[in-house]
């Protein structure tokens, strides 16, 4: 392990890279958060909302699946060779979505949309905690947040605004073509595996490596540790609520008579904020400790939904995106940095893995639990449930979770 170092300034190349691609990973979601519900009601005039969100729930299955496989395959092969896969199942999506015959060509696109995601989203975080060590850890995650949930944003946004002027298809596809073939020739070309710096931590890591199978991890990330449960059953919470607003929120907003541009602006304020603020978040909860950024965050996500339902205009909706922004920049980060503090490095990428895979799991439960409480009650009502659902969730990690400082 000669010339292996663990540490952000001393990996700083590696770690800009992969940023960069995961910007690129972040832009083939945003392609689908303005556009892709509207798709689905204006041009294959689709009536029921748990029909049109049925690309999110395909997304979200099949991305917890790839993310539940990721950490064990990469332990096996590499991370580089992940990253790769991922790209190489992502670069279809924007032709297929773009240019699709009929709405089973975009769930069959999410479907590959998930496991682009599950493969290359899970890389760039683990392979950014393999880089910095455990003394930044928050900050690591921090910065791929960043950079994968602000180009969601602006993603959402300059989609909105192309099909504003274009029309819904093809035109806003055409970035995420760009984004497919860029992050697969960086992945392939320049990035380098991150396996050596995994048994430099484990070197000095002052304990012995732990042989746990993968149900083992499963059963302890799920529910057998007490912190590695709050994570999960807050990260399934969150993105909960990220799957409704990302499928209802756009239906709701033009049917109270939003243009497809405004609907843009507000679908791209929240993950904008949320990207950014993670460069700050991320590195507090190294020094503050996790547990009162989780619980806030998930309260103050909870007040962002329920100003969305109790309010009818463009400034407050807009006021609700920041809320929802501030707080899932609170959690998300933190939350992963929770479940690296509470897992070994020998089976962290897996321990990582099954959080990830219960958090995804959250965009499908949550699409098809809006889609179906706003067919029988109507959206206000679902996006009032779900702000109910994430205040608990806060609660949930009040009482269980232990406070673990980093080190």
């Amino acid at each position: 392990m000669t010339g292996i170092r663990l540490g952000l300034r001393e990996n700083w190349r590696q770690f800009s890279l992969l940023i960069l691609i995961n910007a690129f990973v972040g832009g083939m979601v945003g392609l689908e958060r303005t556009v892709v519900p509207l798709i689905g009601s204006e041009v294959f005039r689709i009536a029921s909302t748990t029909l049109v969100v049925s690309f999110i729930v395909m997304f979200g299955v099949v991305k917890a699946i790839s993310n539940l496989v990721s950490g064990h395959l990469a332990d096996i092969y590499g991370r580089k060779h992940l990253l790769v896969a991922g790209w190489l199942v992502g670069l279809p999506v924007p032709f297929m979505l773009g240019w699709a015959p009929s709405w089973g060509w975009v769930i069959a696109a999410n479907a590959l949309l998930g496991v682009n995601q599950g493969l290359a989203w899970s890389m760039t975080v683990i392979m950014k905690v393999d880089l910095v060590g455990p003394k930044s850890r928050g900050l690591a995650v921090g910065l791929n947040e960043f950079a994968g949930y602000l180009a969601v944003g602006v993603t959402a946004f300059l989609t909105g605004y192309i099909a504003q002027r274009y029309g819904l298809r093809p035109a806003p596809f055409y970035l995420g073509i760009g984004y497919a073939v860029l992050g697969l020739l960086l992945s392939i070309l320049v990035v380098r595996d991150t396996r050596h710096h995994v048994g430099l931590e484990m070197a000095h890591h002052g304990a012995r490596p732990e042989t746990l199978g993968f149900w083992q991890i499963f059963r302890r990330a799920s529910y057998g540790d007490r912190n590695l449960f709050a994570a999960s059953q807050a990260g399934l919470v969150n993105n909960l609520n990220d799957g409704m607003s990302w499928g209802i929120f756009p239906l709701f907003f033009a049917g109270l008579g939003l243009s497809v541009e405004r609907i843009g602006i507000l679908k791209a304020v929240y993950p904008m904020v949320w990207g950014v603020l993670q460069t700050v978040t991320g590195p507090l909860s190294d020094r503050w400790g996790r547990k009162g950024l989780i619980v806030a965050g998930m309260w103050v996500q909870a007040g962002g939904l329920f100003l969305v339902a109790l309010t009818g205009s463009f400034a407050w909706w807009f006021a609700a995106s920041l809320f929802l922004g501030v707080g899932t920049a609170m959690v998300y980060p933190t939350l992963i940095a929770s479940v690296s503090d509470a897992s070994h490095p020998s089976w962290r990428a897996r321990s990582l893995s099954v959080y990830r895979f219960w958090r995804d799991l959250g965009y499908a439960i949550g699409a098809l639990l809006a889609g179906l409480l706003t067919d029988w009650f109507g959206a206000a009502w679902a996006i009032t449930a779900i702000g109910a659902l994430t205040f608990a969730s806060g609660a949930v990690v009040a009482v269980s979770l232990e406070e673990r400082r980093p080190p």
